[in-house]
């Protein structure tokens, strides 16, 4: 069955299982979180935050018993397998175009709206008297007001930090690229999905998903999961396969 698989899908898949594998025995055997941090990615305004990450970070997933751990790597390359034909329907070139700008997309969308919510903390933090900037300069900043007032500038500092130090790991922006590129191609193809008990629509599945997403990202259900990384994913997908369809019949002669 592996034999099957298109060969830079079947690359995308080992190096995944490779690094992961590597990063675990850093973690554990060696008790080194160096190589963990340096290719999760971070908010782009945090110290953690390196250049490189914005793609390292798509071969990353959740270590060993730490949240979903083995299961967040199995899925998404489960998936990714799944939809590996669309390799031979797009040809080498674009599907690994298709790959790497979603997970770049993801990337950008998802720290977009944590920017967004970082800038509506720090606008609260200075309407009650707190400076920010100088707190992350290092100067020594004293919480001040009510205890109301007080327990609130905490939470929202909480809040920044938390942000500030929090990895994005995972290939599910590239890989809900991948599922929207097929979805927006053969949008009536059924699917058969976990936990639904019948086919469904390929166009249908992509909406329901990203509807889902959006609704649980502005609602701060994060659940350790970015959900803006997956709409970031597939809206770039969506784009990418809407130009591409049109010269489908074409790619497919060469």
């Amino acid at each position: 069955m592996f034999n099957n698989i298109p060969p830079l899908t079947k690359n995308i898949i080992i190096l995944n299982i490779v690094v992961y594998v590597v990063t675990n025995f850093f973690l554990y055997a060696l008790h080194n979180q160096q190589l963990y941090y340096s290719l999760a990615a971070f908010f782009p305004l945090s110290p953690l935050f390196k250049s490189w990450q914005i793609i390292t970070h798509m071969f990353m997933h959740a270590p060993l018993g730490n949240g979903s751990g083995l299961m967040h790597i199995f899925f998404n390359m489960f998936t990714l397998f799944s939809f590996s034909f669309l390799e031979n329907v797009l040809g080498g070139k674009r599907f690994l175009i298709l790959y790497f700008l979603s997970g770049i997309g993801g990337f950008l969308l998802f720290n977009g709206w944590e920017f967004i919510q970082v800038e509506r903390h720090a606008m609260e933090l200075e309407a009650l008297g707190f400076d920010l900037s100088a707190y992350f300069s290092g100067e020594n900043q004293v919480f001040k007001g009510s205890v109301e007032s007080i327990e609130t500038q905490k939470s929202l500092v909480a809040n920044i930090m938390q942000t500030m130090s929090t990895p994005l790991v995972g290939a599910s922006g590239a890989i809900f690229g991948v599922v929207a590129a097929f979805a927006t191609l053969f949008p009536n193809e059924k699917m058969i999905i976990l936990f639904i008990p019948f086919p469904i629509k390929a166009k249908y599945l992509l909406i329901a998903t990203v509807a889902g997403s959006i609704f649980f990202g502005i609602n701060g259900n994060m659940g350790g999961i970015a959900h803006f990384a997956h709409v970031g994913g597939a809206l770039v997908g969506y784009i990418l396969a809407r130009i591409w369809r049109k010269h489908l019949y074409r790619f497919n002669q060469h």
